[in-house]
């Protein structure tokens, strides 16, 4: 046990380095030529994607953000063994990392990063499948009732928490989701307030 904690730094690091990769922008750099960083809202996820540079390059980036989330926690869980008393640390500290990395890329100098949605929906899908069903399903509904995206995501990131708690009761794991959500909704700021001024943009405009 004592020989395998150095994975608890290393592990969280390396999820840290691999979300940062700024898939949008390589995306739409590699089809258009553009900087996505100077189009719509500025930051590289799939949504300012789809409304800036389309359908095509929205669905490579959201595939590449959610997988970005997927690999490191699944070798976290998978390295981790139940008997040890680290592994669930050692599942939220990567989830956090490969979350936060999306977030605040390091290659692009901490700018510019997504809203966290798609990673951390990679992520959750790992450690809770069932959580995170229930977060998409919230997300569809806000999405289908308000024809706009950040409604929804909103609503996914409140629902996360209560999955997990359901589906796992494990603190720790409720702790990084919780922390997770309050991230993503503190980065949709900007949505909120044109929500409530009526000037968040419906899909397709």
């Amino acid at each position: 046990m004592v020989r395998m904690q150095p994975i608890l730094f290393i592990l969280p690091l390396i999820a840290y380095l691999s979300g940062s990769i700024p898939f949008g922008w390589l995306t739409v750099k590699r089809l258009s030529s553009e900087d996505i960083r100077k189009t719509g809202s500025g930051n590289i996820g799939a949504t300012n994607v789809l409304r800036t540079s389309g359908r095509l390059p929205a669905a490579i980036t959201l595939a590449a953000d959610v997988l970005k989330g997927v690999f490191p926690v699944w070798y976290a869980v998978w390295t981790s063994s139940s008997s040890l008393n680290w592994s669930p640390l050692l599942i939220t500290l990567t989830a956090l990392a490969a979350f936060c990395g999306h977030l605040f890329p390091v290659y692009t100098g901490f700018k510019g990063g997504g809203k966290g949605v798609a990673t951390a929906a990679g992520c959750y899908l790992v450690i809770s499948p069932l959580a995170c069903l229930f977060a998409l399903s919230a997300f569809v509904l806000l999405v289908y009732l308000t024809r706009r995206v950040s409604p929804g995501s909103l609503a996914a990131a409140l629902v996360l928490p209560i999955g997990v708690w359901i589906t796992t009761g494990a603190g720790l794991i409720l702790a990084g989701a919780s922390v997770t959500s309050l991230l993503i909704i503190l980065r949709h700021r900007s949505n909120i307030m044109r929500l409530y001024d009526g000037r968040e943009p419906i899909i397709g405009q």
